[in-house]
């Protein structure tokens, strides 16, 4: 599992967007998922910029469980390559390093913070189910 959590580490550090899963506030709580991009705070847990019109930030402010997919977007075959879901619960954080991350990351991004609806997430990761590829899988906790 050791090798999972290095492959895991790489493959997020590699990647810059993932899918966003939450539980939808609108719909009793079924799946709702959406593209977000991703920075990695110092512990390697995902940083979020979050709009508080948006579907799933209005979907975490009722229940903050989420999941983000992220997979490695190189492979012909998306079914081949690296690809993991981190489950976690998701927390709004005003730590300035964060934004500096994320900015550094995502350039771009830092027009949205002169808005006032943005607002930095850090999605805290309790498990996560990584495939390596095929027959190469295994659930690793936060420990």
């Amino acid at each position: 599992m050791a090798d999972y959590a290095e492959a895991v580490g790489a493959l997020l550090v590699a990647q810059r967007f993932g899918v966003l899963a939450t539980l939808s506030a609108r719909h009793d709580g079924w799946p709702f998922a959406s593209v977000t991009p991703y920075a990695l705070s110092t512990a390697h847990e995902p940083i979020l910029l979050l709009s508080a019109l948006a579907e799933h930030t209005r979907n975490i402010q009722l229940d903050s469980r989420a999941s983000l997919f992220v997979v490695d977007g190189t492979s012909a075959d998306p079914q081949e390559g690296p690809r993991v879901t981190l489950l976690g619960r998701i927390e709004r954080s005003d730590e300035a390093s964060l934004r500096e991350r994320y900015v550094s990351r995502h350039p771009q991004a830092e027009a949205y913070f002169a808005m006032t609806d943005f607002a930095l997430y850090v999605l805290q990761v309790e498990h996560a189910r990584y495939v390596g590829g095929f027959g190469e899988m295994g659930w690793l906790d936060k420990s």
